[in-house]
């Protein structure tokens, strides 16, 4: 009985096969190499949209909450904010919720801002002077809105720096006057950057006085009175968070006369990071999805190959059963050939992919990434798809009868 072919010689034997047919090699490859370079983009591309929102997120601060209009079936069908949200919520929360350091109401509206014969779409956001400390923004250059400032409702506002470069290119901005809405305003600071959040450019609003506001630009609801786009609590820290949010639900509850169905819903940062991660997740796992078919798709092509390479070497196989190997010989060669192109596949469509999400993290906004574990099993995975692909032609390949091989010399 011939003894078993040692797996360093069946090694070498795959691999000078492999090199004998370069060509047919490569392009059996080329479906495994797109696989895996679609696995790692997908994935890297999808957990740099994650790491963008949760940056994002955190510019909001940790101890924030947010306070909206509408309940979650209304904003789950796109129906128009209710105003349920006025100026005095704003007031009773301040003053009886323990919970809550500082409450920075909003009124927020769109519309163009001229300052001569340069305009912009904007949005003009009414507010008090607690909005910079509640939303950690700062002044880079003037000041922002004073307590003088909401008691008069002046005629002042505070621009974002890219409002600012495209109002006032090439001149100071502080001291001039722009129109908002046919209103005159003065513009007395400008804010520093502070960059997009979720799709909204921060840096090119616009602030005024909550008063002014309500004065010169929206008016008073006659049934319900200053309503608000929404309002911002700041938790005394970070672990208030969760007991403020119940002592402001229970409020307003309570001033809105209602038990159930709230018409307003309170969010905090947590709460906002949770959908975020489960939103990009499950987006992340639906582009790893798409890469695997392409992987499945290679591992096919690999087989098709393989099947191909069978048939047009019998009289190969015929020989070397009938010069004594054994079929677990020629079964472990073909596994060798098949499990040799789906990893090296793997490895170049790895560094494929690996180069993809570093020019999408060098050349775009978005901080692609990809984790060594992701590596890792991507590559073992495109490994694993060339064995279980190339057991179907090592399996016909081992099963030739050498007799009838041999007839086809």
């Amino acid at each position: 009985m011939a003894s078993k072919l040692p797996l360093t010689e069946t090694v070498g034997m795959a691999l000078n096969t492999l090199r004998a047919n370069r060509l047919r090699s490569l392009l059996t490859m080329l479906g495994i190499v797109i696989g895996n370079a679609s696995v790692i983009t997908l994935v890297g591309v999808g957990r740099g949209a994650q790491n963008l929102a949760e940056d994002q997120l955190s510019n909001l601060g940790a101890n924030v909450l947010f306070v909206v209009p509408g309940n979650n079936d209304t904003r789950r069908r796109g129906v128009a904010f209710p105003k349920t949200l006025v100026l005095e919520d704003a007031e009773a929360i301040a003053e009886q919720v323990p919970s809550v350091k500082r409450v920075a109401p909003q009124i927020s509206t769109s519309a163009v801002v001229q300052a001569g014969s340069r305009s912009s779409s904007s949005s003009v956001n009414g507010v008090t002077p607690a909005f910079l400390p509640v939303r950690s923004f700062e002044v880079a250059r003037g000041r922002f809105i004073s307590e003088q400032d909401e008691r008069a409702a002046r005629s002042v506002v505070v621009i974002g720096p890219d409002l600012r470069d495209k109002l006032f290119p090439t001149g100071q901005a502080i001291g001039q006057n722009l129109r908002i809405k046919d209103q005159s305003f003065n513009v007395i600071g400008v804010m520093a950057p502070k960059g997009a959040v979720f799709g909204n450019n921060q840096d090119e609003n616009a602030y005024i006085p909550l008063s002014t506001m309500v004065s010169r630009l929206t008016g008073r609801d006659a049934t319900y009175g200053v309503s608000l786009s929404f309002i911002s609590v700041e938790a005394k820290n970070e672990a208030s968070t969760g007991p403020a949010k119940f002592q402001i639900t229970n409020l307003l509850r309570q001033r809105h006369r209602i038990l159930r169905d709230d018409d307003f819903a309170v969010r905090s940062q947590k709460d906002a990071l949770t959908i975020v991660g489960t939103i990009t997740g499950g987006l992340t796992l639906m582009l790893a999805a798409i890469g695997g078919v392409s992987l499945l798709v290679g591992g096919i092509g690999i087989m098709n190959i393989m099947l191909v390479s069978v048939s047009e070497r019998t009289e190969e196989i015929g020989l070397r059963k009938a010069l004594g190997a054994r079929s677990s010989d020629v079964l472990s060669q073909f596994l060798v050939e098949s499990l040799v192109l789906a990893t090296l596949g793997g490895i170049v469509g790895t560094a494929a992919g690996l180069g993809t999400v570093a020019a999408v993290a060098a050349l775009t906004p978005l901080p692609a990434t990809i984790g060594g574990g992701v590596v890792l099993i991507t590559v073992t995975l495109s490994g694993s798809i060339g064995l279980f692909f190339g057991v179907v032609p090592a399996r016909r390949a081992a099963q030739l009868d050498p007799i009838v091989a041999l007839r086809s010399l």
